[in-house]
């Protein structure tokens, strides 16, 4: 008790060491230990911490130590006796009746100094993990802050860099400390420091990658706040089981800041694509310059670091002085964790780490474990450290800094459906939801089978919850659902799961039409189809625009098209990659129908919705393709008059069946003839099909805001129709939907209204992002359209403007409807 009673008039000194926060661990164990913990780098303290030890052993004994979570010391003791009866309580009375010691030891923590530092600092990952190697045969749970009281000037030194916070005074208060002064775990009174890591993230490839990339930011940004929640006990999302006490020792504190330039950024990732060969030499090409560029103009830790606005504004000749700058001082250089996520991650794994690119590998079903993977390279090297327990001395294990790390593992069921993705831009109207991962259908020449592995689809209530929240909190006007098969979406999750079996007669699937086939048999049983999940978040709100992406063609059965038909609100834009012309280039390409049956799928479309935009992709120059192969798909191109088109040259692909049994045998130069010709003729079909169908029409549009070449002089507004094509149309007032449509139902002369009539109306309003205008379509350019926007509208108020008109098609109003002078 003397060495206690000493030790409690050591607080004045930190003040004049200025720690900004001495901190004391609880660390709990499953075989009824508990560790307090305390180091020092001087010799002083170190007797302290040798003293105060075995004054502890004698002071409090827990026997089990899984309901304490968190304990904060202050200067004032709380009443002797609480309001009721509780768990702490009875801990408290436990642990009063224990009497042997049973093995309790001090460990770890105390804060570093910060005198003489810029910035805030905490103890490393390191050394944490090698105070813990002496503590194997215990599991540990999280740290516990301790505010710092009045010390003495008996241990004032101005080198230490650990200090022991504070010592109980006597068994009884040490008792009444741990029974009332234990706090939620939720508290936010204290707030842990945490060491800062500054990130910048880039995207190549699919709407996947870009909804993926905001799940990382997601997971990054919200990692201090869930480490906090798990490793003091706090609640857990469904898909995030409680940590266990070794789980929880491991957590790193960092907390992660998103920065728009890379040059200022500790970690710089890369979200990839995989499913062409030229996208994969883009992301070579930016890490082989991060590298570069990392080594050129290294983080510095004593000054900030010059940002990429800088650099761009120094001469070649300052450039050059920095750099020969930067290199003399060795010590205060970081290196940049360079990491590389998605597709191109999986496929490549380890292969990524070439020519020292890269430093971080993770898949795209390993986005959780990043903070974990990142908190280990981040970690410095640790020299050894003598520490003592109950008189014996022990030499902690000196470890070296970890040069790579990968977690490349694909999942079976992670949907991140408990992420709640943060958007890059919130201001955007649009927002992605993703529904399903992975595909199933195996085709000869794509790898996403093996880079997203297994199709799993998420519940659809947590679909319908996402997309209500992004309705109701951040305003969104259009919803994309996504998925590699998209229109595949099975949720099975709410009911028991059959038997499967080779040969169950099912119905509750169903393929497009007769003439598609399913390589993937397992799509049987009962759940929600994708077309009860489009009706659940089609029904939120009716100004609310559903689009989905990318489907496959074999997926679209009648309830979908006639769902689509009835509800003004899900776009008439389906996507619907043929991928080539010809069925026997369809059947090595193990695509599961026939030009013949995807001819008669387009039928039936455009019989059920009149007025959609169908969209395609088509793969040029594939194994084995002949020019009379070539030529059918310039020929159903041709007939069937896409809207949009994505063409590529194709690229053989890893471990694919093509890889595995065909021959790229098709040379180069031809690929790009007939890649070339394929282009031509989409624009040549895709300009006449937008002024036939376009021009004169009036299109719904959903204003995303100013077009790229909008000047103040000439401000102009860009936004989508409901087919997904883009019009460009001049900014100004405009009359509001309300008095239009009371003026057309008082005249009753259905469109028949003149511009005077719109210039006299009282009610002149500004577009803005997110509002619905009525345009008219005057010019058509390539997949640009032009128009004059004539009032503001709305998806409930255009269908009122088309029973008016005499029950006009699928969100289209001729212009012969319209008089001279409103054209003009």
């Amino acid at each position: 008790l003397t060495t206690i009673t000493t030790m409690m008039r050591c607080q004045r000194s930190l003040q004049q060491m200025q720690l900004r926060r001495p901190s004391l661990r609880l660390l709990t164990g499953s075989s009824s230990s508990c560790g307090w913990v305390a180091s020092s780098t001087t010799p002083t303290l170190q007797r302290a911490t040798n003293n105060i030890r075995a004054a502890i052993n004698n002071l409090i004994r827990p026997a089990s130590c899984h309901q304490l979570r968190y304990l904060s010391s202050s200067s004032s003791l709380p009443p002797s006796e609480p309001n009721n009866t509780s768990t702490t309580k009875k801990i408290v009375q436990k642990l009063s009746s224990i009497k042997d010691d049973d093995g309790l030891t001090l460990s770890y923590f105390i804060s570093k100094s910060t005198a003489g530092s810029k910035s805030d600092h905490t103890t490393t990952p390191h050394e944490s993990s090698n105070i813990h190697q002496d503590q194997s045969n215990h599991s540990y749970s999280s740290p516990i802050p301790m505010a710092a009281n009045t010390l003495g000037d008996e241990f004032d030194d101005e080198e230490t860099d650990y200090m022991v916070t504070e010592a109980m005074s006597s068994k009884n208060a040490a008792l009444d400390r741990l029974g009332h002064q234990m706090i939620s775990s939720n508290d936010e009174s204290e707030e842990e420091e945490l060491h800062t890591l500054r990130f910048h993230v880039k995207t190549y490839g699919c709407q996947m990658n870009v909804n993926d990339t905001d799940i990382v930011r997601s997971i990054l940004l919200n990692h201090h706040t869930g480490q906090r929640n798990n490793s003091m006990g706090g609640e857990q999302g469904n898909n995030n089981p409680a940590a266990t006490p070794d789980e929880v020792s491991e957590k790193i504190p960092i907390k992660f800041i998103e920065v728009n330039d890379e040059i200022q950024a500790d970690v710089l990732l890369t979200n990839t694509c995989a499913i062409r060969e030229n996208a994969e030499q883009k992301v070579w090409h930016r890490l082989r310059e991060l590298r570069s560029h990392d080594r050129n103009f290294p983080l510095s830790s004593s000054s900030q670091t010059t940002t990429g606005v800088e650099l761009m504004e120094m001469t070649k000749e300052q450039r050059k002085q920095k750099q020969i700058k930067m290199k003399t001082k060795q010590h205060q250089k970081r290196k940049r964790i360079i990491g590389v996520l998605g597709c191109m991650a999986e496929r490549l794994k380890e292969d990524m780490f070439q020519d020292g690119t890269a430093d971080l590998v993770v898949g795209p079903d390993a986005y959780r474990d990043l903070p974990r993977l990142i908190s280990v390279l981040s970690s410095p090297s640790t020299a050894p450290r003598t520490s003592s327990d109950n008189g014996s001395s022990k030499v902690t294990t000196p470890t070296i800094p970890t040069e790579r790390a990968v977690n490349v593992q694909l999942s079976l069921d992670e949907t991140y459906a408990s992420i709640t993705p943060i958007r890059s831009n919130p201001q955007d109207v649009s927002a992605f939801v993703s529904i399903m991962r992975g595909c199933n259908n195996m085709c000869s020449y794509c790898v996403v089978p093996f880079t997203r592995g297994r199709e799993r689809s998420r519940d659809m209530e947590s679909v319908v919850e996402e997309t209500r929240r992004l309705l109701e909190e951040e305003g969104i006007k259009e919803v994309i659902l996504l998925g590699q098969n998209v229109n595949s979406y099975h949720d099975n999750s709410g009911v028991e799961k059959q038997r499967k079996q080779k040969n169950v007669d099912d119905d509750s699937y169903q393929t497009s039409n007769a003439g598609f086939s399913n390589m993937f048999r397992l799509r049987q049983g009962d759940g929600h189809r994708f077309a009860d999940l489009l009706d659940a978040v089609s029904a939120l709100d009716p100004e609310l625009r559903v689009r989905f992406t990318s489907p496959h063609p074999k997926d679209y059965p009648p309830d979908l098209l006639t769902l689509m038909a009835e509800r003004p609100n899900i776009c008439n834009h389906l996507h619907m990659p043929a991928q080539s012309g010809s069925t026997t280039v369809l059947e090595r390409m193990r695509r599961g129908y026939s030009r013949e049956a995807y001819l008669e799928l387009i039928d039936d479309v455009r019989r059920l919705i009149p007025d959609v935009a169908i969209s395609s992709d088509f793969i040029s120059g594939f194994c084995g393709e002949t020019e009379e192969e070539h030529l059918d798909t310039i020929s159903l191109m041709e007939k069937v008059q896409f809207d949009q088109a994505f063409m590529f040259a194709y690229s053989m692909r890893g471990k694919t069946h093509a890889h595995r049994t065909m021959e790229d045998d098709v040379p180069a130069d031809v690929k790009n003839r007939r890649l070339n010709e394929v282009i031509n003729t989409f624009r040549r079909e895709v300009q006449l099909r937008n002024k036939e169908v376009e021009v004169g029409r009036l299109r719904l549009v959903l204003v995303e805001g100013e077009s790229k070449r909008s000047t103040p002089e000439n401000k102009t507004y860009s936004g989508r129709t409901d087919q997904n094509k883009r019009v460009v149309f001049p900014a100004g007032s405009f009359a509001t939907e309300e008095e239009v449509l009371k003026h057309l139902q008082s005249s009753g002369s259905g469109l028949d209204i003149d511009g005077q009539s719109l210039l006299a109306m009282k009610t002149k309003v500004e577009l803005s992002r997110g509002d619905y205008a009525l345009v008219q379509v005057e010019d058509a350019r390539g997949h640009t359209l032009k128009g004059t926007a004539l009032w503001r509208s709305s998806i409930v108020g255009f269908e009122q403007l088309k029973n008016i008109c005499g029950g006009l098609n699928s969100s289209t109003v001729p212009s012969q409807t319209l008089s001279k002078q409103l054209i003009l």
